[in-house]
């Protein structure tokens, strides 16, 4: 089997979290996220994706934050029809986030419209507060520490990762190879989450913070 991995955002930068697994059989999105900051970066959200949308099968989520989950209406607007896979915690916190950034586009978009400041004759939301609320209905949650087959051919695990409520680490599982996603981590001793749990194997590893290179030994032996 052929796997590839493309780093759609979160290169260079700490925003716009999207990895595409491409497999023999199967487009996998890990993580969905806007890029913010910087004009520059904002920018970016409004390229055109890589890849048609509607030959994404499925989008697995790390966790909540917009910078990792917000570009997911746009995703469906465009055409994905797939189910999106996380943690209840994680679908409890994008049922906020979600509808509360598809406001906030729309609120800026009238903002650059009232006061002409936008180059564009309407100046127009990456997506409606509707539209987020639609995406939703899009969700599918699983519970942390359990194997759950998506497909024959491959199964997938959610890992505490401490981050915010929900959060996990993702380890997907397929012709025998390993691969873990962790997310972002939170503390060892936060006096409220569960820390991050200690995964034992992983064939690949991908971080995306150097915070999670004080776990790489725990995670590998």
């Amino acid at each position: 089997m052929t796997i590839k991995i493309n780093f759609l955002g979160a290169t260079k930068c700490v925003t716009g979290s999207k990895y595409l697994i491409q497999t023999d059989n199967h487009n996998l999105l890990i993580d969905c996220g806007l890029f913010q900051g910087s004009k520059e970066l904002r920018l970016r959200n409004w390229d055109k994706f890589p890849i048609d949308p509607n030959t994404i099968d499925a989008v697995l989520l790390t966790h909540a934050h917009i910078d990792h989950s917000g570009y997911l209406p746009l995703l469906i607007k465009n055409g994905f029809r797939g189910k999106i896979y996380c943690t209840p915690a994680t679908k409890d916190l994008c049922s906020i986030l979600l509808p509360d950034s598809g406001y906030l586009q729309e609120e800026q978009a009238c903002f650059a419209n009232k006061h002409k400041i936008s180059k564009h004759k309407p100046a127009l939301p990456l997506y409606t507060k509707s539209e987020a609320e639609n995406s939703l209905r899009y969700f599918t949650t699983l519970d942390f520490d359990k194997t759950h087959q998506l497909y024959n051919d491959l199964n997938i695990q959610f890992h505490r990762a401490g981050h915010i409520l929900g959060a996990a680490s993702i380890s997907i599982q397929t012709q025998g190879l390993s691969i873990v996603f962790s997310g972002d981590l939170g503390r060892l001793n936060d006096p409220i989450m569960y820390p991050p749990s200690i995964i034992t194997h992983a064939d690949y590893l991908i971080t995306e913070q150097l915070m999670a290179i004080d776990y790489t030994t725990k995670i590998l032996h």
